[in-house]
């Protein structure tokens, strides 16, 4: 699979940097990042926590396709974007690991331990830091 063949079918489209849209997005992603970072991951919390934080992780790469001129349809599609517009082949790898650990949770109900979930979220926020400095500086974070 190619990023091009996702915009043949239809899940990515071209379109017109959208700085509104982008500033929409980081400000949303600033709240939920707030709120999720006061809650303790536990028992309780460890499935839903991982799946918010992997949400975060993909509006921020729905703000940067925005930058770049794409709106992306297909989370898949993503790992794509990543790989090869933005040459990031390491983030892209990762990224598709915490796509497929979601969607286990939330389609299959997979279970995930404390100790996971906890690496995976400390990961999500290097990644989510690191594409904000390389691409989303200058917007209000």
């Amino acid at each position: 699979m190619m990023f091009d063949d996702f915009i043949k079918r239809g899940q990515v489209r071209r379109a017109s940097e959208d700085k509104a849209l982008t500033k929409s997005l980081l400000k949303n992603i600033n709240l939920e990042f707030n709120f999720l970072s006061a809650l303790e991951i536990n028992e309780k919390s460890r499935a839903t926590l991982m799946c918010n934080y992997y949400d975060i992780l993909r509006t921020i790469l729905e703000a940067i396709a925005s930058v770049s001129g794409y709106k992306i349809y297909s989370h898949e599609a993503f790992t794509y974007f990543l790989k090869e517009i933005k040459n990031e082949e390491i983030i892209s790898v990762k990224f598709d690991r915490f796509r497929k650990i979601r969607n286990s949770i939330r389609y299959y109900g997979q279970d995930v331990s404390v100790v996971e979930v906890i690496e995976n979220i400390e990961e999500i926020r290097r990644m989510i830091d690191i594409l904000i400095k390389k691409y989303l500086e200058g917007y209000d974070v």
